[in-house]
């Protein structure tokens, strides 16, 4: 006998159901001491940032690998564990720091990429830090310069890829989540405050557009001069599901983008035909060296700035606190 609508309607919802929450929820609070079951704070680490969990203290790591409906990082320069512990002075505020995110590109499902977000706000996160290294496309920000987004441009979320496809977590979930306010303005006035309280200098910080595009191959000139054209200040290959899930889980979202290098986009292409020609016709010819970007150089500074992430991630926790 057919299902009726109304059968139809509820079949997906019930697949959702397949997600662990209870199981997840239950076997982190096993490892953990009372004090840190309901975190306040959630902090996504990006490529080379892992080293954030150096503001907490009395941190218990818990892998990726123990926890139910946990993927596995893959990538150079992430670890794959949560830490809990406290940051701040003081008694501190409770905090959970993926030391290592999951990318769709790596071979996860989006539903998997996010799983870590939902799970940090089933167990109390209401502030979620998300940082990350991204390319420049503007040439006015330079390489160093912590980006405080302020928008997105989601290329993957227009053509298909998009973490909220399919029926909602659960029946008082949005099904058409807005995204007109997607970055907190509470939070990112707290990191420009922050970054005035630790005497960084005005270049330390910018604000900017972050463009999504899927990986793991760096951008071609001509895409990037298409995102630059578009309004995009920096480009990476993450973040954007993340921030989906969250505000989706009703989180204050703040991204922090720390501009690892130049994307390629030079001015003018070189011109094989003319070089040939100019051989022809028996003229030296000057060849450039091609510029390439590499994972290493994003390493590389991610390391050199790790010391100033730490401190402003640290200083936005404690002013959250503050202004609780």
């Amino acid at each position: 006998m057919p299902l009726r609508d109304a059968d139809h309607d509820a079949a997906p919802l019930a697949a959702q159901s397949d997600l662990p929450f209870e199981e997840t929820l239950a076997k982190i609070r096993s490892l953990l001491p009372e004090k840190l079951h309901r975190p306040q704070v959630g902090i996504v680490c990006g490529s080379g940032l892992h080293t954030l969990a150096a503001a907490i203290r009395d941190i218990i790591e818990v892998p990726y690998a123990s926890i139910p409906g946990f993927g596995k990082s893959t990538v150079p320069g992430h670890k794959s564990a949560l830490a809990f512990g406290l940051i701040g002075p003081g008694e501190g505020v409770p905090a959970v720091v993926m030391l290592g995110r999951l990318h769709p590109y790596e071979g996860h499902k989006l539903s998997t990429v996010v799983y870590p977000i939902r799970v940090m706000a089933r167990l109390g996160v209401k502030n979620l830090i998300i940082t990350n290294a991204a390319g420049a496309l503007n040439k006015d920000i330079a390489v160093g310069t912590i980006v405080v987004i302020q928008d997105h441009i989601a290329l993957p979320n227009l053509t298909g890829m998009n973490p909220l496809l399919g029926p909602p977590v659960g029946p008082e979930y949005p099904r058409f989540l807005p995204l007109s306010a997607a970055y907190s303005a509470s939070l990112r006035r707290l990191a420009f405050l922050a970054a005035h309280k630790l005497q960084l200098g005005r270049d330390a910080l910018a604000e900017g557009v972050y463009a999504w595009v899927s990986g793991p191959t760096y951008e071609t000139p001509a895409e990037g001069r298409m995102l630059r054209n578009a309004g995009a200040d920096v480009v990476g290959m993450s973040t954007i599901p993340e921030v989906l899930a969250g505000k989706e889980e009703g989180l204050e979202v703040l991204v922090l983008s720390l501009v690892t290098n130049m994307v390629v986009i030079p001015d003018k292409y070189r011109s094989i035909r003319e070089e040939v020609e100019a051989e022809l016709a028996g003229k030296a010819v000057a060849r450039r060296a091609e510029e390439v970007v590499s994972h290493e150089e994003v390493l590389l500074i991610g390391k050199q700035k790790a010391e100033v992430m730490k401190s402003l991630v640290e200083k936005i926790v404690d002013l959250i606190a503050r202004a609780a």
